[in-house]
């Protein structure tokens, strides 16, 4: 079968995958492969366990994979297949040398750059859709064309805007899609291009065009803007607990206005996730650059906040369970930094399960998708931690239960149960406001949510 375009995606992670599975599966006229060179996670991509859970992903690769929808290890023969090139590649903050703990560390897309002007034997569409800082496409660019091989290279800016546990609904229907291009003739038309292929599912006032360098900034700010949110909330939820308010009778009233509007308001132990933390040091990192002292400080600021908000979870246990964890068993409901999603990347659950280790505790984890990502989380602490998936065996004989993910089901759970089956006195630390707290004092936990008076027997 011939197929109209021949489109790859370096990079098969949490943008990678469902990305290149939604084009597959919404433009069957094109060939669409994604390459890695992880050969056992392109295994799980070929299988029926894929890599990552994400509601509704496994239905759309199983329905475009063979047809269209190609996974493999073979990036060289890709590059030299496709016309258009997706690089999806890791971008972590930086652990060593300038920059380190705030700029992006750009060794993998710097090696994939090379790589794709090396293996490269026609003109190509380079779409960068890994978060990278401002500027970036003019350094891939430069990387791309400093071999005098006649070969074109056009690089837009794609940036992902996905929310991990809905991020085949924001594929499928997103609030926008952004291209960034130079605004030269070619960049214009090599725009047009990526424009058209999204054109087959998404309406045309959805499908944002901008110069490139505000297209790589948009993704930044974006995420930056969220987390300012959530930061503003938590910090909000302290002086709650302080002043007998309820953050979330505080939230509600923000939220109607309809200049603040109610979406991430809701205080929480902290956000967590590969993008939020990571792309505001970016920007941090980016203003000091620019000698904007001031504005990197801002913006510093709401990621200490967060960091603020995991620490007084941890010394509201400590402090509340008479000044000491030693030898106690404690429970972590859920260890995925959100709900529906097995990504443990940031999570505000290593931070706290470290803490208790710390604290000499023993710690219990329990997650419907996260075990196994928790246990390479966490396989350089030394100390007691058990790995449990049902949560009623999980929270037998322990002190205290910790609600770090909003998953439903601990919002189902028969905490009658559960209550009779804990050491006394119980605790629950509801670090995501999901359950019914009135319900839980009343069979006899003490109760402790975020941002609101605690309900206690004693």
């Amino acid at each position: 079968m011939s197929f109209e375009k021949n489109i790859l995606c370096i990079g098969a992670g949490y943008v990678g995958g469902p990305t290149m599975a939604m084009i597959a599966h919404k433009c069957p006229q094109y060939r669409v492969t994604v390459v890695d060179i992880d050969p056992e996670r392109i295994a799980q991509w070929n299988s029926d366990d894929l890599p990552i859970y994400e509601p509704g992903l496994v239905e759309i690769v199983k329905a475009a994979r063979g047809r269209n929808l190609f996974f493999s290890t073979e990036v060289e023969e890709g590059i030299k297949e496709s016309e258009i090139i997706f690089v999806s590649v890791n971008t972590p903050t930086k652990t060593f040398g300038a920059g380190a703990g705030m700029a992006a560390d750009l060794q993998y897309w710097d090696k994939t750059a090379r790589q794709i002007r090396k293996h490269s034997e026609s003109n190509k569409i380079i779409v960068e859709k890994s978060t990278l800082p401002v500027k970036t496409a003019q350094a891939m660019e430069r990387i791309l064309t400093s071999a005098d091989n006649g070969i074109r290279f056009d690089v837009l800016s794609n940036p992902e805007f996905l929310a991990e546990g809905t991020a085949i609904k924001d594929l499928e229907d997103p609030d926008r899609v952004l291209i960034g291009s130079t605004q030269t003739r070619e960049g214009l038309k090599a725009r047009d291009v990526l424009v058209e292929i999204y054109s087959n599912w998404i309406r045309a006032e959805r499908i944002i065009t901008s110069n490139i360098w505000s297209s790589e900034l948009s993704k930044l700010v974006a995420n930056a803007f969220l987390a300012q949110r959530i930061s503003s909330i938590n910090s909000i939820s302290a002086l709650c607990e302080k002043a007998d308010a309820d953050v979330e009778e505080v939230a509600r009233a923000v939220g109607m206005d309809s200049r603040v509007g109610s979406r991430f308001l809701s205080a929480s132990v902290g956000f967590g996730g590969s993008c939020f933390k990571k792309d505001i040091l970016n920007l941090v990192y980016l203003c000091r650059y620019y000698d904007l002292k001031e504005v990197a400080d801002y913006w510093e600021g709401v990621v200490k906040i967060n960091d603020y908000q995991k620490e007084r979870f941890i010394l509201n246990m400590l402090n509340i369970m008479f000044n000491t964890l030693a030898n106690k068993r404690i429970c972590l409901f859920g260890f995925a930094f959100k709900a529906d999603t097995g990504d443990t990347r940031e999570s505000p659950a290593i931070f706290v399960a470290k803490r208790l280790i710390e604290e000499k505790a023993k710690v219990v984890i329990t997650d419907p998708k996260a075990l196994k990502n928790a246990m390479k989380d966490l396989r350089d602490v030394a100390g007691e931690i058990s790995y449990v998936e049902d949560p009623y065996e999980a929270s037998a004989g322990c002190s205290a239960i910790a609600v770090m993910t909003e998953w439903k089901i601990y919002g189902d759970l028969d905490y009658k149960k559960i209550y009779r089956s804990m050491a006394k006195p119980a605790f629950i630390f509801d670090g995501r406001n999901i359950l019914d707290h009135e319900k839980l004092f009343k069979i006899g936990f003490n109760v402790f949510p975020i941002g609101k008076p605690g309900l206690t027997h004693f």
